[in-house]
């Protein structure tokens, strides 16, 4: 079993490095699937989403796909979005409603961010105009993404970044490899402060963070350097369907149908990392051919 941990660590490591997110977006939902409560899931994953945000970032930086400023921004922002937030989720365990409200709460985010993302890539694609359009830093707009990102992390027990990277893209029009790598520096910000509080207020399985931990060092490395092979706007359409297929399986949850879920999300996965794969080979060979 340690093995397996290991193992789902990498394959979620390699989506935290292309998308830009902490991790725990995939791994609450897989957790609470497993049968771990929901708190310790969320607990569990901020750990994780700690891991791969450092290892993320590390790999984002020797692509220079990190602008300093706005990660700050969403960052120290977030950080203080989450000490809001923890008393909620704490009071929402004590109601017996986590249960319920918190998936329900991830299928609206994972519907409009699905949707929004999907949108802007049928708009793009029907747009003939070929200038790519300038980034656009307001400080009133970092602040929101930050707080949002920063709430929704520690309600949900992820990194943040699956909510301020489509956020990031629409509303501050950063390309999709600047809102991954920026996105990162914030999450380690963000899930580092949600983590502590909940370590000090909860027991946690470290044996369990620090499995999966390990297979997300290698994983994020390779997911930033896929960021390098994939256009901007195919980054956007993979994680618009990833939204899409995180929705079915909490929706199956909610339904009782967990295996059901667990299986969408495996052949999700399993599809896109046969993409990956496909595509770094071709790339190298295209490589080999022009040199």
């Amino acid at each position: 079993m340690d093995f397996f941990y290991i193992l789902l660590g990498l394959c979620i490591g390699i989506f935290s490095g292309f998308f830009g997110i902490g991790g725990g977006f995939i791994l609450t939902p897989v957790l609470i699937l497993f049968g771990i409560p929901p708190l310790s899931a969320i607990a569990t994953s901020l750990m994780y989403s700690i891991g791969t945000s450092v290892s993320g970032v590390a790999a984002h930086l020797r692509y220079k796909n990190i602008f300093w400023k706005p990660a700050a921004v969403l960052g120290f922002v977030g950080i203080l979005a989450t000490q809001i937030a923890h008393p909620l989720v704490v009071w929402l365990e004590k109601m017996g409603h986590d249960d319920t409200i918190i998936p329900i709460f991830y299928i609206l985010l994972l519907a409009y961010f699905a949707l929004s993302l999907l949108y802007k890539q049928a708009k793009h694609n029907k747009s003939t105009e070929s200038a790519e359009t300038p980034i656009s830093f307001s400080l009133p707009k970092a602040i929101f993404i930050g707080f949002t990102g920063g709430f929704i992390s520690t309600t949900l027990g992820v990194g943040g970044g699956f909510v301020m990277v489509p956020l990031l893209i629409s509303m501050m029009k950063f390309p999709s490899r600047k809102a991954v790598g920026t996105s990162l520096v914030s999450v380690f910000l963000i899930v580092t402060a949600g983590f502590l509080t909940y370590a000090v207020s909860i027991e946690l399985d470290y044996k369990l963070g620090i499995l999966l931990i390990l297979g997300a060092i290698l994983g994020t490395q390779l997911g930033a350097k896929l960021t390098t092979i994939y256009s901007n706007e195919q980054i956007q359409k993979y994680l618009g369907a990833l939204y899409i297929t995180i929705l079915s399986s909490v929706v199956l949850k909610l339904l009782h149908f967990d295996k059901v879920g667990l299986i969408v999300i495996t052949i999700y996965v399993l599809t896109l990392l046969i993409l990956f794969l496909k595509e770094t080979i071709s790339h190298t060979k295209r490589k080999t051919s022009t040199s």
